[in-house]
């Protein structure tokens, strides 16, 4: 095929992928307009909810990466118009969400005495304490969001979650504003007033999706006959066989991240701020792959359904172009401004911290001159990773991530970052390794597998029954 034929799927690729990336952009955007707020109150007051926050995201992607397995599962009855069967998805996917919102709760509660022992800033893990406790309850309502939030993709209706998010961040900034600083009668709390405004908003989340989808008579069907007496045992450890190796494959990578978070706290406060600014701001447009890879996974679950493997191999390519383009415009977006976007988030009229601050803008500058570099690698490991859910091979990419990110990838972060005058940019570097090689193995995979499903639908005869394993 031409490079015509795949940018042919360009058009209806970004119209199912631009609510859920309009969503992922503004709920990325409060956690830096958190970052903004937290960052006037100083470095140490950053570093805090970014040592919090690195605990949460953990327990966080182990969640998010669970309840994925929604998706592929709807899209793939949605193309066979069976209802029942993406009713079971829903109504099992989200009774396993919840039991596990509050599984990761209760884990992150037990586990927060361990930030003392991370070589951690004093200063900076006593602060985080207080914060970890309310953020981390904030979990039990998220999960269940994205359990509704999953289900609606699977249904290719993306405006939901999309408006959901809006809200909820509004909440969050106006909480926070008021709750931060003290505001008119309202408290002083700083950083404990930005986790209040984030618990209140994921409730928020929740209750919207809830009411609106329930209101759309399409939603009617799936939302009829819930009950406890109607989970089943085989159709929960349908969804878990896909949801773990999906939640091992997102903890990976997250944990990669977090593992830089504390690499850097090793080095020092400054690092980890800049490490925070840098990573903030590759969280905006890590988004836009975001959304295309679960535009992947919705479409390449429906022409599953469908037995269309010639189709499902051009619409995932003509994505993973797609997200190519994207990023190479990111990336040089971040080689031009890398020098600029960095004084977003501090005080430089904050005369007490300037030596801190302006070391904060020195080291966040070279990181997102590496960031630059890894934009095409990090968005399309996503990407293909979409694909291969959406296909529900989710047991060997995890091994993969886990060998990209952690045989690869970790281990070179820890020599360079505390082994050499490089620092925390070694430990960017370490990043860039990790998802270059998880973006090439992936993609490996799915070739792979694609090519044996097309040769099965086009001579069944000669090439016999194909199995993703």
């Amino acid at each position: 095929m031409t490079f015509s034929d795949y940018s042919k799927e360009f058009s209806y690729n970004l119209k199912l992928a631009y609510p859920i990336i309009l969503g992922m952009i503004g709920h990325t955007i409060v956690g830096i307009v958190d970052n903004i707020m937290v960052g006037k109150l100083g470095p140490t007051e950053l570093a805090a909810v970014s040592l919090g926050n690195s605990f949460v995201f953990i327990a966080m992607s182990l969640g998010i990466g669970f309840s994925t397995a929604i998706t592929p599962l709807v899209a793939e009855s949605d193309g066979k118009n069976d209802v029942a069967g993406g009713r079971s998805a829903f109504h099992h996917g989200l009774y396993l969400c919840t039991i596990l919102g509050v599984a990761l709760f209760t884990l992150i509660f037990f586990s927060k005495p361990l930030i003392a022992y991370m070589g951690q800033p004093e200063a900076v893990v006593e602060m985080a304490k207080p914060y970890l406790d309310i953020v981390g309850f904030s979990l039990i309502p998220l999960i269940m969001y994205q359990a509704y939030k999953q289900f609606a993709d699977g249904l290719s209706e993306t405006k939901y979650s999309m408006w959901a998010t809006i809200i909820g961040n509004i909440t969050n900034v106006v909480i926070n504003y008021f709750l931060i600083y003290g505001i008119w009668i309202f408290p002083k709390w700083g950083i404990v007033g930005a986790a209040v405004g984030t618990i209140v908003s994921r409730f928020v989340m929740l209750g919207f999706m809830h009411y609106m989808m329930n209101l759309k008579p399409k939603f009617h069907p799936y939302f009829k006959g819930f009950s406890l007496k109607e989970i089943k045992k085989e159709v929960n450890q349908k969804i878990i066989k896909i949801g773990m190796p999906s939640a091992m494959q997102m903890f990976f990578e997250v944990a990669l991240f977090t593992g830089a978070i504390w690499l850097c706290g090793m080095i020092g406060t400054t690092s980890q701020a800049a490490n925070q600014v840098a990573l903030s701001l590759a969280s905006v447009t890590f988004m836009f792959a975001m959304g295309l890879s679960v535009t992947a996974m919705i479409r390449i679950g429906n022409q599953k359904g469908l037995n269309d493997y010639v189709t499902l191999r051009k619409v995932a390519i003509s994505i993973f172009l797609l997200t190519i383009i994207i990023e190479v415009f990111f990336a040089l977006l971040f080689v031009v401004l890398h020098s600029h976007l960095p004084y977003i988030f501090v005080d430089i009229n904050d005369a007490k911290n300037l030596t801190e601050n302006l070391e904060v803008i020195a080291i966040s500058s070279n990181l997102l001159l590496v960031a630059a570099v890894f934009q095409i690698s990090d968005g399309l490991q996503v990407v293909v990773l979409g694909a291969l859910r959406g296909l529900q091979d989710a047991k060997i990419p995890m091994y993969i991530t886990f060998i990209a990110y952690w045989v690869i990838g970790f281990p070179i972060s820890i020599y360079l970052g505390l082994e050499t005058e490089l620092k925390a940019v070694g430990v960017w570097i370490g990043l860039l390794a990790g998802l270059t090689a998880a973006a090439i193995f992936l993609y490996i995979r799915f070739n792979y597998l694609t090519k044996k499903l097309v040769q099965v639908q086009t001579n069944p005869e000669a090439s016999g029954q194909v199995q993703l394993q």
